[in-house]
This record gives C-alpha cells, structure tokens and sequence, in this order.
C-alpha cells in the first residue's frame, strides 16, 4: 500500500479537508491560533471578537526543513545544513524525497516527485512546497494565504490563492516574492509559513459577488434599524460585549456538523 495515501482517500464525514504527509519529516499542519501565537495585543485577544476569530479560522502550514534565501536582485541562492555554501537555486528537492517518491509511487509516476523549492518567471518569486498534499470535501476549496495578524519575518511577502481541491488534489504550496536582496531571508519549521482556510464555494460564483444590493440611505432607517445602531453606538457597559454575544451564540456548533 501507498505509504501516504490513507485507506479511504475521501475526506471524512464532518471535515472539510484531509490532509496527506508525502514527506515523512513534513511538519502536520496546527490550527491557527486565536492569539496569532502570543503576538497578538492582551486587550485585542480580551475584547476584539473579530480579530481572534480571524486569527483563528484555519490551520497553520510550515516548511518541512530550516533553509535559507537570498536574491541578489537577479539571481535566486538557497541554503541550508546539508549544504557547504550558497547554491544557484532552480529546483530542489526535499532530501531524499525523489528517490522514496519513485519507490512508493506507481510506475508511471516514477521521477514526477514534487519539488521542494522552484524559481519562478517573475523577478524573485519562489515556489515553495510543505511536504504536504491536501483535499477538501465535495463543493469546498482552499484558501491559501500568509497567517492572519501574525507578524512575519522581513524579506518576503507570501502571494494568495484560492484552489478548487476537491477536484484538484495535489501538493500543497505556495509561492512568495522576496524584497530584499544580498541578504538571507530565512525560513524556519517552527514559523507558519501560510494559513489554509475552506471555503464553501457557493460564495465564490460570480453572480454571488457581482450581485452587490444598491446602498440604503440613512434617511430610510426605520425603528429596528435604529435600535440594532444603538447597541452599537451606545457606551456597553463592558467592552466585551460584541466577544461575549458572538461566543454565546457559537457555544456549541460546528460549521460541518457534529457536536
């Protein structure tokens, strides 16, 4: 049997993803944290709802080994322990990830293992793989983009992207453009590299988004209107107020059923 490939390829019933470990020392995705890992202001964790629910909503994905990158502005170097000096990077693969690819992998697959680092056409872009593969369940995608309110390290933006991967199973990366040169950017396992959020599809058709409701004036307000501004506007009589009522009415629901 495919060591990374589970007994039932399909996404259990409750979840919205499955995630694969095709590189044995890949680091498992964790949930993303509520306090952005401990960055996160104590009186924004306390009181702002909104905030931590964002910081919260998916799972953090690492890189599966420490390295390193520098761009000098034209070229692209990488490094890391097994390596003696900076490399011209093109592609690399993970260690030893090519030569357990071919013997776990089908025949037809032989030499089709993912690469751990790819340069890209555009000036200082990196392609960079987890370790990992994943797939959602039937009519989600995912949405991959850089950790939500946690600060990065400097000399690199991560782009965003959005993946159909319930019909698009394959590996999990993402692609990042660096800003700094002839300096090393680093990359470290114990740092989420991207946040990875599903997204019931439905709320991406166009004729969702472009369906935008003509603006209400303020002159149109009737009573509920006014009173539900209210409760906004006034003064609560603590500051949790918003937090305190979204954790009530969440207390207990799961979004993919179950307790």
């Amino acid at each position: 049997m495919n060591a990374f490939s589970p007994i039932n390829p399909a996404v259990p019933a409750g979840s919205a993803l499955r995630f694969y470990r095709l590189y044995p020392d890949a680091r498992l995705p964790e949930r993303a944290d509520r306090a952005a890992g401990g960055s996160m202001p104590v009186r924004a964790f306390r009181y702002c709802e909104a905030m931590t629910t964002a910081s919260s909503f998916g799972w953090y994905v690492f890189v599966p080994m420490d390295f390193s990158l520098m761009w000098d502005g034209e070229d692209i170097f990488w490094h890391c322990a097994l390596l003696d000096d900076w490399t011209l990077l093109c592609a690399a693969q993970l260690p030893a990830m090519s030569d357990l690819f071919d013997i776990m992998a089908p025949p037809g697959l032989a030499g089709c293992s993912p690469p751990f680092l790819t340069t890209l056409a555009e000036p200082g872009t990196v392609q960079i793989w987890s370790g990992l593969a994943v797939r959602s369940a039937a009519d989600w995608s995912l949405h991959v983009r850089a950790p939500a309110n946690l600060p990065m390290p400097g000399g690199f933006v991560a782009y965003e992207g959005i993946v159909e991967t319930d019909r698009w199973f394959g590996p999990l990366f993402t692609n990042i453009r660096l800003t700094r040169t002839n300096a090393p950017v680093v990359f470290r396992t114990d740092m989420p590299l991207m946040q990875v959020q599903p997204l019931p599809r439905a709320i991406l058709a166009e004729a969702m988004q472009n369906n935008i409701p003509a603006p209400g004036e303020i002159a149109a307000f009737g009573p509920d209107d006014w009173r539900d501004l209210a409760e906004t506007l006034t003064p609560p009589g603590h500051p949790g107020r918003y937090a305190a009522a979204v954790r009530k009415r969440a207390r207990g629901r799961c979004p993919f059923g179950g307790a």
